[in-house]
């Protein structure tokens, strides 16, 4: 799957302002954005997060773009300002250090990612190829009904 077909699925489904945080697993589709003139870069993920929850404001449907190292930056964002005020926004989240594999200062942060989004009630899912458009709606669905975030979580090899 390349970045232009992921970026062609968020946009086929509604998601129509995107920011974040430069990342290596997530530059092709930041790079198709870009290109496209939807992109807002951000400096640090509080800060796309709260950028994000301002384009909801306006009428959007957000995408924050991350590495998962970069969560941590963003907790209480997420939980004082999204979660508190009923804030959706699409969490794309580049897996570093998943099950165990990367550089040692990705382990930790690998280890606990999901289970920090569990714990503050984000919902996520790991997405495959072949699952990438279901994920996407139900992503899409979950924060309509709910007005939460939402987190999918990429791993390598995931796009070409």
């Amino acid at each position: 799957m390349t970045s232009t077909d992921v970026v062609q699925m968020l946009v086929d489904s509604d998601f129509n302002f995107y920011t974040g945080v430069p990342d290596s697993m997530l530059a092709g589709i930041i790079a198709v954005l870009t290109a496209q003139g939807r992109y807002v870069s951000s400096v640090r993920e509080d800060e796309a997060v709260g950028i994000a929850a301002g384009a909801f404001l306006g009428g959007k449907q957000p995408v924050v773009l991350m590495q998962n190292s970069g969560l941590g930056n963003c907790l209480n964002a997420l939980t004082s300002l999204n979660l508190i005020y009923a804030m959706p926004c699409l969490l794309l989240i580049s897996w570093r250090g998943y099950q165990g594999n990367d550089a040692p200062e990705h382990l930790v942060m690998g280890e606990v990612c999901t289970k920090i989004l569990d714990t503050i009630s984000i919902p996520s899912r790991l997405i495959a190829t072949d699952t990438l458009q279901n994920d996407i709606g139900w992503a899409r669905d979950h924060m309509k009904s709910k007005r939460t975030p939402v987190a999918l979580m990429l791993t390598q090899g995931v796009l070409a």
